[in-house]
């Protein structure tokens, strides 16, 4: 294996510390059944069951709780690299309906990473595959980390062999 095998490797381990670290944090998205399903460099995948306390007053998923599903999916993509990241603005499309029972799927997507600003989409489908929601978030990274990284991503590129 050699070194940049090595750094993606160590990236990709980095991200899930990450979301190992967020996630017991995350009363928000606990108490809403959201988990945890996949994190890379980028990218993280979360699922959410809809509930019956869930719904609005035309029996579907409040749409609250559907930006809520993308904005930690967002939220988690954008920290994988390890670096304190906030949502600087986002909008969001209702493609189609939710129901009780439900389990959405969201998917995001880093779009492009430039300095402290990233953009990313999150995309949200329920269990036959039907698109409900497309979100957009921009990002903006902060000071700090969200967790200390492995000891070989501390070294910088100079100090590599």
């Amino acid at each position: 294996m050699d070194w940049m095998d090595s750094r993606i490797m160590n990236a990709e381990d980095l991200a899930r510390q990450v979301g190992e670290a967020m996630y017991p944090r995350d009363r928000a998205a606990q108490s809403l059944g959201i988990t945890l399903e996949d994190i890379r460099p980028g990218y993280a995948r979360m699922r959410m069951t809809v509930r019956p306390d869930m719904l609005n007053g035309h029996a579907l998923c409040h749409g609250g709780f559907l930006f809520t599903l993308c904005d930690t999916a967002f939220a988690y993509a954008c920290n994988s690299h390890n670096h304190n990241t906030v949502a600087a603005g986002c909008s969001i499309e209702y493609l189609a309906p939710a129901f009780e029972g439900d389990v959405l799927t969201a998917e995001a997507r880093e779009h492009v990473l430039h300095g402290r600003t990233g953009i990313y989409d999150v995309d949200v489908t329920d269990q036959h595959g039907k698109r409900i929601v497309a979100f957009r978030g921009k990002s903006h990274r902060i000071k700090g980390a969200v967790t200390d990284p492995p000891p070989d991503l501390r070294k910088t590129d100079q100090e590599k062999p």
